[in-house]
């Protein structure tokens, strides 16, 4: 392959937030900080606040049955997912992400979509084997989400889209807090062959 598509194809991973890379050093994966974690959670809580509002507004009753049936399967995915394999638990996370994306569908924002989807699949590279480590959510989880997404107010689905993007966010803060030191380094030749870790 010549140089400008694969330079083209690190630039898109670079806007899109998945790689970071430095001059006359390399490229990498990007590990997040704190802050990043945080910031995309703000924006990953306005966006499907909004979408939660559209919902509520434009669902029909076929909208709505699917939403509640969906909720009801990943309650009881994540109630078997102790001790699965990384497989089946990156199959959950896949679920999840498309229960969050049909909630914006059914609200009927094409556009508001296709942000939420980026915002997601960025965090679910950032963060997979962390999220996946917190499984002991309450047992009707999503199907709370849903019963307000299908029910009579904005205001409701509004605030409860919140509380579900907020919940264990200080985990996965703390969690990644206790790994950032050992893996937040880049590394740099020296003049006589030996290799540093440095802070960015």
């Amino acid at each position: 392959m010549s140089f400008l598509p694969v330079s083209e194809a690190v630039q898109r991973l670079e806007i899109d937030g998945l790689v970071e890379s430095k001059p006359r050093v390399g490229t990498r994966v990007r590990i997040p900080s704190r802050e990043d974690i945080r910031e995309r959670y703000a924006l990953r809580e306005a966006l499907e606040s909004q979408a939660a509002r559209l919902c509520v507004e434009n669902a029909d009753d076929s909208g709505r049955q699917e939403l509640l049936k969906m909720a009801f399967h990943l309650d009881q995915l994540y109630g078997s997912s102790a001790g699965a394999d990384e497989e089946f638990l990156y199959s959950v996370h896949s679920y999840h992400m498309r229960f969050h994306l049909r909630v914006a569908e059914i609200g009927g924002n094409s556009l508001l979509r296709g942000a939420i989807e980026r915002e997601n699949v960025l965090v679910f590279n950032w963060l997979f084997d962390t999220a996946a480590q917190q499984r002991n959510l309450p047992s009707r989880f999503h199907s709370e989400l849903a019963m307000a997404l299908t029910g009579p107010t904005a205001d409701g689905a509004d605030q409860a889209m919140r509380l579900h993007i907020r919940h264990g966010m200080d985990r996965v803060l703390e969690t990644m807090h206790r790994s950032s030191d050992a893996e937040n380094g880049w590394r740099l030749p020296r003049k006589n062959g030996s290799r540093v870790l440095a802070d960015k």
